[in-house]
């Protein structure tokens, strides 16, 4: 964990902030707003850090397992993805991440593909 991205940013506090904003742009996206209509966000905001914080080289890794377990019954596309990963570049920028730091969460964030797209392609 010493010298990861996670503590380069400012460990949990940045990245909740990254987390919370990039929800905001999700749930406003056309694309893939509607995955999150049912869901209670305060609960996935926590999940969802702890997992962009274990990409970023902190505490509260998941296994692959449970990644591919809670993402199974959402039929996320390809296209879903790559809207979530675009989203999430424009809000790590947003709070001051290099590109070079970017690029690197997002290839774990493309790390995971295969486990959360379930949709058959078009």
């Amino acid at each position: 964990m010493a010298g990861s991205l996670f503590e380069k940013y400012g460990g949990f506090k940045t990245v909740s902030r990254i987390v919370m904003d990039f929800y905001e742009e999700a749930l406003d996206s056309d694309a893939i707003g509607d995955f999150f209509a049912e869901v209670e966000m305060t609960r996935l905001i926590d999940h969802q850090t702890k997992f962009i914080a274990s990409l970023m080289g902190g505490p509260a890794s998941f296994s692959d397992e449970r990644l591919q377990l809670v993402h199974r019954q959402l039929k996320i596309s390809h296209g879903d993805f790559d809207e979530v990963a675009r989203l999430l570049s424009a809000t790590l920028a947003e709070h001051g991440v290099t590109p070079d730091d970017i690029s690197l969460i997002l290839d774990a964030v493309e790390s995971k593909r295969s486990l959360i797209v379930t949709a058959p392609s078009a």
